[in-house]
């Protein structure tokens, strides 16, 4: 039980450079095409930024079936933190920092703040090119630095 509980912890942490490296050069390269409603916005609630979900979903959703196919192996676990990951990117992401629902809207602990400083750095460059903050739970210090002495 302690194992498959630090693989899907384990697997959390991957996902983190995971994200960011396919946000970096995937996101803001080949499939550009797919997250430019990001940056720019269009009308409407869903965006095909959205499509990502399922990007994501697929790798974690035969993880877990094909962990379950044989005797709930690691891959279950595997899955697991995959899909534990994308909760946490829904929550972060969509619901705290766009607010697309209108929950969690005064967190006002110095690491949030900070993650909404370094996504809105991100999103200050409207193309695909010299974006910076391409992670969602990791962030230069400088923010959190400047979201602590904005407290003081």
């Amino acid at each position: 039980m302690i194992i498959n509980i630090l693989i899907v912890i384990g697997t959390f942490l991957v996902m983190e450079f995971v994200a960011w490296f396919a946000h970096k050069y995937l996101m803001h390269g080949l499939l550009w095409v797919l997250h430019k409603d990001h940056h720019q916005k269009e009308p409407g609630f869903f965006e095909k930024n959205d499509s990502f979900f399922l990007i994501f979903a697929i790798p974690s959703w035969l993880c877990i079936m094909f962990g379950m196919m044989n005797g709930n192996d690691f891959r279950v676990w595997i899955g697991a933190g995959i899909a534990v990951y994308g909760l946490a990117y829904f929550i972060v992401h969509d619901i705290f920092i766009h607010q697309r629902f209108k929950l969690l809207r005064k967190a006002n602990h110095p690491y949030f703040k900070a993650v909404r400083r370094a996504h809105r750095a991100h999103h200050r460059h409207l193309d695909k090119e010299e974006g910076e903050c391409f992670g969602m739970l990791l962030f230069p210090l400088k923010y959190l630095k400047e979201a602590k002495r904005e407290k003081a």
